[in-house]
């Protein structure tokens, strides 16, 4: 896991840049990585690629969290 690129992944994501939070998320294949994947398509409205990032999370569910936000606060913070 590559922790400062997903940071910045997740800054970009929070700051409205998704294609380049996209670029970053992509080139990596953990957990955390497919989390972000996740909650990118989710905001972009694709529930079922979204779902599909989902199920190659830790655990992680597509219902977890009602805000996309909110979720990618949280995925900042485990990442600090």
């Amino acid at each position: 896991m590559n922790k400062p690129a997903l940071l910045l992944a997740v800054q970009a994501a929070l700051e409205g840049d998704w294609d380049q939070s996209h670029k970053i998320a992509q080139d990596y294949s953990d957990p955390m990585a497919n989390w972000i994947h996740a909650v990118l398509h989710k905001i972009e409205g694709d529930e079922w690629n979204s779902r599909y990032w989902y199920a190659r999370t830790d655990g992680k569910k597509y219902e977890g969290y009602s805000d996309a936000n909110a979720e990618l606060i949280a995925i900042q913070n485990s990442l600090k």
